[in-house]
């Protein structure tokens, strides 16, 4: 066996921690496994495992070796997916996140027909409504609203996307539209909490004078469906991305107003860590989407 044999293998044997389980993973016996645990041992010249009737653990040595095996195994993986002669057939597994909207009208129908196209690549969708923390989770992808802050993670734009404040003609007929972003401190605003911003500060620009105005109303919600919801039904002025209420406009259901106004802008984009070599499942993926979404 290599030495990169041996790195996978101990990664298995620490992830799952019971030569039982990675006999069975492997399709080897579990005398086999136990035999070349101790070949690796005996390589190395140190114990890697302290092995209990019940579980593994792991030793000093044996965390110092697999915390420094795991970031080769995938720079080598990313590798070989990089320079493969047969891209066009994507295999391996995808994981992405998006918001629980966003995610559900738009990404996960282009999942669908992206996997039409690469049917041996298995993709995970999970959504929040939080901003991700890529040293939390093992995801490759993150589709967001907004650049990420970090220098260290790459973002790909993919649609452009303003804001819009807007309200039902029920509302207006009743209450009258706001002329300035200081009437907006008068009127009914269904605030949408979020990522414990400061979601009641509306901040606007106008000839390149910014504009913040504190906003109050007595309905509110972290979900944005809700907050839509809330505001076709004539309950107050809300705060929304253009995508998010496209049809509405269209419609006539919802009414945008401070039309000479910007709100900040909300661009989605696809956020992924650096790395040296990008496996081709996560650019062709952002292509793909950066194809359909813009």
């Amino acid at each position: 066996m290599s030495s990169t044999d041996d790195l996978r293998f101990f990664t298995l044997v620490a992830r799952l921690g019971s030569l039982t389980a990675v006999a069975r993973e492997m399709g080897l016996t579990l005398p086999a496994v136990s035999k070349r645990l101790t070949l690796l041992e005996q390589r190395l010249g140190v114990q890697l495992v302290l092995r209990t009737t019940r579980r593994l653990a792991l030793t000093l040595e044996g965390e110092r070796y697999v915390e420094g095996a795991r970031p080769i195994i995938t720079q080598i993986a990313e590798l070989e997916s990089a320079v493969s002669n047969s891209q066009a057939l994507l295999t391996g597994r995808l994981n992405l996140n998006a918001s629980f909207g966003f995610g559900r009208r738009f990404i996960a129908p282009l999942i669908s027909s992206f996997h039409r196209l690469h049917p041996n690549l298995d993709i995970d969708l999970q959504l929040t409504s939080q901003p991700l923390n890529f040293l939390d989770n093992r995801v490759d992808i993150d589709l967001r609203v907004g650049e990420p802050p970090d220098s260290r993670l790459v973002a790909i734009k993919l649609m452009s996307n303003s804001r819009v404040v807007c309200a039902a003609p029920a509302y207006l007929e009743k209450y009258g539209a706001p002329n300035t972003v200081t009437c907006l401190a008068h009127h009914n605003c269904i605030v949408l909490r979020q990522y414990e911003s400061d979601y009641s500060l509306w901040r606007f620009t106008k000839d390149g004078k910014e504009y913040v105005q504190k906003v109050n109303g007595d309905l509110s919600s972290n979900d944005g469906e809700t907050v839509v919801h809330y505001a076709r039904d004539g309950q107050g002025i809300i705060l929304r991305s253009r995508w998010d209420i496209k049809k509405d406009l269209e419609q006539g259901d919802l009414i945008p107003l401070l039309t000479d106004y910007q709100a900040p802008a909300a661009d989605i984009y696809a956020v992924y860590t650096y790395r040296k070599h990008l496996p081709a499942r996560i650019s062709a993926f952002i292509h793909y989407l950066k194809q359909h979404l813009s």
